[in-house]
């Protein structure tokens, strides 16, 4: 179980390094060729048009194939598109094409990652603990998410933004290898469920499940919220706000540090409010809780002068907006049942378009209104998504087994959803 576990949060970390490193490569890649914000933006963009689209098909893949090989595919192919980044600008398209097809691509090979990993959960995990165990993994991504700024910032200062890529592509063709030597789709002893693997799935079903929906769109305003800062939060510190590079970097981190620490905490307690508040309390007052708070830290960080109490405030607003996430993914596993990756993949997917959307709309907001007014508008669509969760009922989704489950007994399947009433 932990093996398992603990390799999902090391394709999480590695599949936001590769990502992310291009926010970081940004701004030297804009110096070399020229690129504009807008068009530096689109390149962002482009990752997570694919990686959008691609979600739900590839949760779907997970359910009939299993995750295991679909997670090990990723990485490979994830892998690969890394390491073509470096030549970007090379190949004989021009240079702003050959950046979208090669982060198309990317994005393409990324899309299973959080659907699979959903996937493996509900093999492995009661759902009473699906909270906390899918924000360790999510935390992965804000880990990755910090790394990189000090990490590529170093590397592309000894090395450039080319090696740096290629060494990133190393290292997650490596764990892809590991990961399929170390881990199966589910527990030894267990009985694999076939039936995902024979019947259509029913997307008519699934899509007009009315939770689903809501927790698609409260999904894209987490997305949309948290995607500014991944995308533009570096260079916010250093070009606008002009902190310089070692320190912008160094707050990026922080910011990051805050969303890995509160991720799980926020799933963890989750889980914990179930027995005295119930499934819906549980999740509905830690997201909402979450999501406001951070709106109104968004806000409150951009109008601080002093640099360190920016940063504070802005890091409490990414991790109280983290803390809603395992609340999120727990209830689309919930939602799916035997579909877990193609729910999850819907809500995943969907969702991400709020992602596609920021990095180009930030900056638009910004050059007609100030970059001040491209951050507050982040606070709106987070409390938009707050919303949301007021007409969700996860208490209609199926019930959780309060105990964690005993490796080699029972059916995936139904001990991952389990009978016991709360």
């Amino acid at each position: 179980m932990l093996t398992v576990v603990a390799l999902m949060v090391a394709l999480s970390v590695m599949s936001y390094i590769d990502r992310t490193a291009m926010s970081i490569a940004g701004p030297h890649i804009m110096k070399e060729f020229g690129l504009s914000e807008t068009q530096m933006g689109s390149i962002y963009s482009a990752f997570i048009l694919t990686y959008a689209l691609l979600m739900a098909p590839g949760g779907r893949l997970a359910d009939r194939f299993g995750p295991r090989l679909v997670l090990a595919w990723m990485s490979i192919g994830a892998a690969a598109f890394t390491a073509l980044t470096a030549s970007a600008g090379r190949i004989g398209l021009g240079i702003l094409p050959s950046f979208l097809v090669i982060r198309l691509a990317l994005g393409v090979c990324a899309a299973p990652i959080y659907p699979a990993c959903a996937r493996m959960t509900a093999n492995w995990v009661a759902v009473a603990h699906h909270a906390r165990v899918q924000g360790i993994i999510l935390g992965g991504a804000p880990l990755g998410a910090a790394i990189t700024p000090i990490l590529f910032a170093w590397l592309i200062g000894r090395y450039g933004w080319r090696v740096s890529f290629l060494l990133a592509a190393v290292v997650t063709g490596a764990l892809a290898f590991v990961w399929m030597a170390a881990v199966r789709d589910r527990p030894e002893g267990t009985r694999a469920t076939v039936a995902a693997k024979r019947d259509p799935i029913p997307w008519g079903k699934l899509l007009a499940d009315r939770n689903l929906v809501l927790l698609t769109l409260g999904y894209f305003c987490i997305n949309y919220f948290e995607y500014i800062f991944f995308y533009w939060i570096y260079y916010y510190f250093g070009e606008i706000r002009k902190v310089g590079a070692a320190e912008s970097a160094a707050y990026t981190t922080a910011l990051l540090l805050t969303m890995m620490a509160m991720m799980p905490l926020g799933g963890w307690v989750s889980d914990r409010l179930i027995q005295p508040l119930g499934l819906k309390m549980s999740r509905r007052v830690v997201s909402v809780v979450g999501m406001v708070l951070s709106a109104v830290l968004l806000y409150a960080g951009t109008n601080m002068k002093d640099a360190p109490v920016m940063v504070t405030l802005l890091s409490l607003a990414l991790g109280f907006a983290a803390s809603a996430e395992g609340p999120f993914w727990a209830s689309a596993i919930e939602a799916g049942g035997g579909e877990s990756g193609a729910a999850s993949g819907v809500m995943n997917g969907f969702g991400n378009v709020g992602g596609l959307v920021a990095p180009v709309l930030t900056p638009y907001i910004a050059q007609h209104a100030g970059w001040s007014w491209g951050l507050y508008f982040g606070s709106v669509v987070v409390l938009t998504g707050a919303v949301a969760w007021f007409f969700i009922d996860p208490t209609g989704m199926p019930q959780p087994n309060l105990t964690w489950p005993t490796r080699g007994h029972g059916d995936a399947e139904t001990r991952g959803r389990g009978d016991e009433s709360l």
